[in-house]
């Protein structure tokens, strides 16, 4: 895909993200609408859109390639918990618990499908579903924590973990594709039906999240200064990683850009579940989220 087919994507994305800001101040979608909408994603949606990918087959090579995409996972994952260590603590414990979480949990299990399967196609898509397994792992570990203060049920984290519905279609993929079992017509027509709603659906809740906070609040110097973090330095640590560990095309790619994607989401929801500054978590994910409508266009460049 060439710079042009990138902007074209973005624009489209946008597009979408537009029309849920726009359902949310027409009030067709309320607060509850927009829970049902997320839970419909996370536990119905992206995981066929996850299992979709699976669908089609894997060569020796892509085999490989995709154990080194999740080892490379992992590590950046290990490199964000040690960063959080120490490079927030200057920050009041309310505000650093949410730039601890948004440094570890990307958006890229919304944002993130939609962008790899657009600029690489089914290949990307799969890459992305095996990448994003240490990040999700990771949020319901360590990124729970910092909101619970250690009081997490330790039982019930990893219940969550390995039971996360994106984390099953990934078992059901790898299953299928190992086995060589293909599913029945009807059911492989359903997934690939319902994983195809996921750039929509998951777009129009970026921008129900975006209708919600007044643009001009939302610009301040750590939203700034997190943002460049989020969206440069990160997703360039994760460059020089792939290509240590000998990884090009698309194999290096969807590393980069699901690690260079805007702040999750899900800090604003925790951070107000857990009387943390929820405010601040929502104007972090707002900046990063429309200035990764810019960033990740010019990493496709770069990566081109």
């Amino acid at each position: 895909m060439n710079i042009l087919d990138t902007f074209s994507l973005q624009g489209s994305l946008f597009i979408m993200i537009l029309t849920g800001l726009w359902l949310r101040k027409r009030g067709v979608l309320d607060e509850d609408g927009q829970r049902v909408l997320t839970d419909l994603c996370i536990d119905i949606v992206i995981p066929c859109n996850i299992l979709k990918s699976f669908l089609g087959g894997m060569g020796p090579d892509v085999l490989r390639k995709g154990f080194l995409i999740l080892v490379s996972g992992f590590l950046l994952q290990i490199l964000c918990l040690l960063l959080n260590l120490f490079l927030f603590n200057r920050w009041e414990p309310a505000q650093k618990k949410v730039l601890q979480y948004c440094t570890i949990v990307s958006n890229g299990g919304f944002l993130g499908n939609p962008v790899a399967e657009g600029i690489y196609g089914m290949e990307g898509l799969l890459y992305a579903s095996i990448f994003l397994i240490p990040m999700r792992i990771v949020m319901w570990s360590a990124g729970t924590s910092y909101f619970v203060s250690g009081t997490a049920d330790r039982r019930k984290v990893i219940r969550n973990v390995l039971t996360h519905p994106c984390l099953v279609a990934v078992y059901l993929g790898i299953a299928i594709m190992m086995s060589g079992i293909s599913l029945p017509p009807m059911l492989e027509s359903a997934v690939r039906s319902i994983g195809s709603c996921n750039s929509a659906l998951t777009m129009f809740i970026i921008g129900i999240i975006l209708a919600d906070v007044p643009l001009n609040t939302i610009v301040g110097k750590t939203s700034v200064l997190f943002s460049i973090f989020r969206l440069g330095i990160l997703p360039l640590a994760a460059y020089a990683l792939c290509t240590a560990l000998g990884l090009s095309g698309a194999a290096r790619g969807v590393p980069v850009l699901m690690t260079g994607m805007p702040a999750g989401a899900t800090a604003s929801i925790f951070a107000a579940r857990y009387k943390s500054d929820a405010p601040f978590a929502t104007k972090i994910v707002v900046l990063s989220t429309l200035l990764s409508m810019v960033t990740l266009p010019l990493w496709s460049l770069i990566l081109e």
